[in-house]
């Protein structure tokens, strides 16, 4: 194993480890010692990093609140505060889902359905912008303080920039703003269709954030707001087993292929950890303190 600190390769493996049984290893070439966790996100991390993902996982997928979290693992033996599940949150919700964003690229039809729902910050209502594609797949998501021409702009800019190409067409609703945004943003030879009757199936697709959103009864900030639904609709996407409409697959399959994804989105978070390690610089602790 490299080190964190000079790279240098010439590493040796301690035979002592650390409390929660990462190997440990001293650098011949600076004389520091570091572990298996160093100058990673989860470095200085009380918990094993199967526990913190899997609590960030469940957060974002499942209806349970920051304090339903903490009481579920304490079950398991591992004791910790909600506030430590929120900081567990905002630290490595991003990374999850900037990972899965990078995966999904170029996989999104070219026949997008746009449409925005209201989403509670602060006591005030925001609009998050969403578009699916025709087989229900995720194009993009955004969340915005305003819903005017800006607005609708940046979206689509996103979500050009997100899956890699332009659409052919885009239903919308009768919204002022967007006319002019897909012209402006996708192209004049974009096809726009405006009708609420075939923008049914986004409308009906609201629902998952919604249900989703509800138990929190709204968000303390817009900050927070928008890496959770950020990461929310990656998730949701990453479990989503359908690839096209009224396609069928049965119960063993669904369970088959849920605990195939789980395995890989762990595997791909902590890719994704130790590939950003190498933008950052962690102090390391002297052998005395593992």
């Amino acid at each position: 194993m490299n080190c964190p600190h000079c790279t240098s390769q010439n590493t040796k493996e301690q035979r002592k480890k650390t409390a929660l049984g990462y190997r440990t290893f001293h650098c011949s070439a600076c004389k520091r010692c570091f572990n298996e966790r160093s100058e990673t996100p989860f470095n200085f991390l009380e918990y094993p990093t199967d526990t913190v993902l899997l609590v960030v996982l469940w957060r974002l997928r499942y209806k349970l609140s920051l304090r339903d979290l903490a009481e579920m693992f304490l079950q398991r033996g591992f004791a910790f505060t909600h506030e430590a599940v929120r900081d567990w949150e905002a630290r490595f919700a991003p990374l999850i889902g900037d990972q899965l964003r990078r995966k999904r690229r170029g996989q999104a039809g070219i026949s997008w359905y746009v449409d925005e729902t209201y989403v509670k910050v602060q006591g005030k209502w925001c609009y998050l912008y969403r578009a699916i594609d025709r087989d229900g797949n995720l194009v993009d998501s955004r969340l915005s303080e305003k819903r005017d021409m800006e607005a609708a702009k940046q979206f689509f800019s996103q979500a050009i920039a997100t899956v890699g190409h332009a659409p052919e067409r885009v239903t919308t609703d009768g919204h002022d703003s967007y006319p002019r945004a897909i012209r402006e943003t996708l192209g004049g030879e974009v096809i726009h269709r405006c009708n609420p009757y075939l923008n049914n199936r986004m409308e009906q697709d609201h629902r998952c954030i919604k249900q989703r959103y509800y138990p929190m009864r709204g968000f303390g900030n817009f900050t927070s707001a928008s890496r959770f639904c950020r990461a929310f609709e990656e998730v949701r996407q990453f479990f989503r087993f359908r690839t096209t409409m009224q396609q069928y697959i049965s119960l063993a399959d669904r369970r088959r292929l849920f605990r195939q994804r789980l395995d890989a989105l762990k595997a791909m978070a902590l890719a994704a950890m130790w590939a950003r390690s190498s933008l950052n610089t962690f102090y390391c602790f002297p052998c005395s303190e593992f």
